[in-house]
């Protein structure tokens, strides 16, 4: 297992998906490299982006090792390894251990509301002992919205002193930079990482260890000048394209911009529950990216 720290741009990548409901493989890693290649500093595998809860354990594992078989720097990249049920959720973790995936992203188990912290400790006691003997960092996945289960801020410094270095950080889609802030805060070291590339001065400060978002699918080279070197200029840009997916299907809208920018269709495909963004969304969307990238950034 690498020891390195995961930091800066980190795009949320999308998951290909054949026409049968299969992971795409060879299209996902494909981009996966085109991506590390041009500008991200690492990668969320199989996140909300991703569609991880819509893929079966079976087909997370698969997917998981064909990244390593397809010769990605393991170091780089962070997979999702949460799910309702803890043995599920244990058995995705061990195997992103074994194939040597830098961290675990965990969601807290989502069915139940209303859950006491006792039982989400519980959780995370469960796969933190799975995994005792090849101790992958553990991020902690929160996006209440969907999960309808927070890890709120009194419960991450419990976590942290019963866990002490297996909880690396904490990845924030909550959308709150207050709660970020007060999360960072938790311990020394606690890494977080916002959900908007937005954040990423912010981060450039100190503040947050990077960001790790679903629009960095679409504009990781802005986000990489922004997060380097300051580039207001480069930041303004990367968030006017995130912008243009505000108030429409984010998963299905950044899927149907990687069909446009790299010319290929299959990539707009989405699992079930999740529908096809719309032909007017599509050409709304395409319009406003093409129109940002005609702007020359200097």
């Amino acid at each position: 297992m690498t020891e390195a720290r995961l930091s800066g741009v980190i795009a949320a990548i999308a998951t290909a998906v054949e026409d049968d409901g299969e992971p795409d493989c060879a299209r996902s890693t494909a981009f996966a490299k085109f991506l590390l290649n041009h500008g991200c500093d690492a990668l969320n595998v199989l996140g909300t982006t991703g569609e991880a809860t819509s893929f079966s354990t079976e087909q997370r594992r698969k997917l998981m090792t064909a990244y390593r078989q397809a010769g990605l720097p393991m170091e780089r990249l962070m997979v999702g390894t949460g799910a309702a049920a803890v043995r599920d959720a244990v058995e995705l973790t061990r195997h992103a251990a074994e194939l040597g995936f830098a961290a675990a992203l965990v969601l807290p188990p989502f069915y139940y509301k209303g859950i006491a912290d006792d039982g989400l400790v519980a959780y995370l006691e469960a796969i933190v002992a799975a995994t005792r003997h090849r101790p992958i960092p553990i991020y902690l996945y929160h996006f209440p919205a969907l999960s309808g289960v927070p890890w709120h801020v009194g419960l991450l410094g419990r976590i942290v002193s019963t866990f002490g270095s297996r909880i690396a950080g904490l990845k924030d889609s909550s959308g709150e930079l207050g709660f970020a802030r007060a999360a960072a805060a938790v311990a020394p070291g606690f890494a977080v990482f916002p959900s908007n590339e937005a954040a990423l001065l912010e981060a450039r400060n100190g503040q947050f260890a990077g960001c790790i978002s679903a629009t960095v699918n679409l504009n990781a080279d802005l986000c990489a000048r922004a997060y380097a070197s300051g580039d207001a200029v480069a930041l303004e840009a990367a968030v006017k394209i995130r912008k243009l997916l505000d108030g429409k299907p984010l998963v299905a809208g950044v899927k149907a911009l990687i069909a446009h920018i790299h010319a290929d269709a299959a990539w707009a495909r989405v699992m079930p529950p999740l529908t096809a963004f719309s032909a007017a969304d599509r050409a709304g969307a395409v319009a406003g990216y093409d129109a940002v990238r005609a702007r020359r950034v200097a």
